[in-house]
């Protein structure tokens, strides 16, 4: 097996970076295949906290290479402070990282727009609650077929016609705010022109470069933006991110066939928590959730707003791994469960009601209770544990408790921020050992 999918199984904020970073070691090369930097992944290494919004996680190991696939939206203002930052702690060389000539760019009339509605919106039905960071803006130009690809930065007449086209298009939204203005061509030409001058050593054909290394036998990590529940087209819509962050996507993303696509893991809080607008079944407003949020520390990376927080919601993530197609089910942040006296799950909603056919907005949540997870005899050895057999009984009855209901294996679980946190069910090329 040389490839492998790695997608948030919830409403993002799942931990795909501590995974990904805690796998990565096995890979040759890391791909980033949708979103932009309205997502954040932390990473702890040596009791340092680094935080990538496109850089894929895989960065911190000198070995992997890194690719910013075609399904991406990206702000090159954002990328250069990010590359900037790892090269600063030399965690990235200059010929580690890989840009594609087909991912389109982020403007900063994107930006504009993005918070221009959002504060229109402030309050009201239409709020979906995003980052303002420009990415729906920009998936929308793509959409409407006339985004900005990376190539385009190389050609000065083609990037003009292609501004100018942007701008006659959103200029009457623009000026609703008086803002139309801002935005002038020869400016945003000049802005261009140097990020073309630093992005032209990375870009790349990243369909061909990773066909290349699937077919060399390399193994290839693909790394997921937000979760399942966000899916443009099979998450909560309309408060859902504008790309595929199903394992789908990857294909389209990326430029590569079904076929060569391994595995698929999913990963899963031991709880569950969202951010932004939508639909949210097990949400708890009480003291619980916010005992859940302390312990958690569920801020978002990118925006640093505060997640609401729930109990885990099984069929919530059983439709994630039909979506997904997983292979393994990652468990992260078990550990703060661990600190709670007494936890709950989501086995089903009321009524039959299912989230596929029926959505998540009315759904009522049916739950059980579960023992809590440490053994108050041994005090801290959940978070101790590096390997299934130590970890405690009832962490390991709740683990099964997951498997068994989506019919996934669990594949990793982790038990603390940092890298060495982790226990491995197996290698993660090799299948998932331990079945429900």
């Amino acid at each position: 097996m040389s490839t492998l999918v790695v997608v948030g199984a919830q409403w993002g904020d799942e931990g795909k970076g501590k995974v990904v970073d805690a796998i990565a070691a096995d890979a040759d090369l890391v791909v980033r295949y949708a979103g932009g930097n309205n997502a954040g992944h932390t990473l702890v290494v040596d009791g340092r906290k680094v935080v990538t919004h496109l850089v894929p996680s895989g960065c911190l190991y000198p070995h992997t290479r890194c690719v910013l696939a075609a399904g991406m939206v990206i702000d090159p203002d954002v990328l250069a402070a990010e590359i900037a930052e790892l090269r600063a702690i030399a965690r990235l060389e200059h010929d580690e990282l890989r840009v594609s000539l087909h991912a389109h760019v982020i403007f900063p009339y994107h930006r504009e727009l993005d918070g221009l509605r959002e504060d229109r919106a402030a309050g009201g039905a239409a709020a979906i609650g995003t980052t303002r960071r420009g990415v729906g803006p920009a998936y929308e130009a793509k959409a409407a077929r006339r985004g900005i690809q990376i190539r385009d930065l190389f050609d000065e007449v083609r990037l003009r016609a292609r501004i100018e086209h942007n701008l006659d298009a959103i200029g009457p939204e623009l000026a609703r705010d008086g803002r139309a203005a801002a935005f002038m061509v020869d400016d945003l030409l000049a802005r261009a022109s140097g990020w073309a001058g630093w992005l032209k050593p990375m870009v790349c054909d990243a369909s061909q470069l990773c066909h290349d290394a699937i077919r060399r036998g390399q193994r290839v990590l693909f790394e997921g933006a937000q979760g399942a529940m966000l899916d443009l087209d099979h998450g909560t819509y309309p408060y859902v991110t504008s790309s595929s962050t199903t394992a789908g996507g990857v294909c389209t993303g990326v430029g590569i066939g079904p076929t060569l696509v391994d595995a698929v893991w999913g990963i899963s809080k031991a709880y569950t928590t969202r951010v932004g607008a939508g639909p949210f079944p097990t949400r708890l407003d009480d003291a619980i959730g916010q005992r859940l949020r302390e312990l958690g520390g569920e801020f978002g990376a990118t925006t640093g707003r505060a997640r609401d927080c729930g109990w885990l919601d099984l069929p919530a993530l059983r439709m994630a791994a039909r979506l997904s197609g997983m292979t393994g089910i990652c468990i992260t942040k078990l550990d703060v469960l661990a600190a709670l006296g007494m936890v709950r799950v989501c086995v089903a909603y009321e009524d039959g009601h299912d989230p596929g056919r029926d959505g998540l907005a009315a759904a009522r949540p049916i739950l059980q209770d579960v023992a809590g997870f440490d053994d108050p005899e041994v005090p801290g050895q959940l978070a101790r544990a590096r390997r299934w057999a130590e970890l405690p009984g009832c962490a390991r009855a709740y683990l099964d408790l997951i498997a068994e209901a989506i019919e996934v294996p669990v594949a990793l679980v982790s038990v603390g921020p940092g890298r060495d946190e982790t226990i491995l069910m197996c290698r993660p090329f090799d299948p998932p050992v331990h079945a429900p």
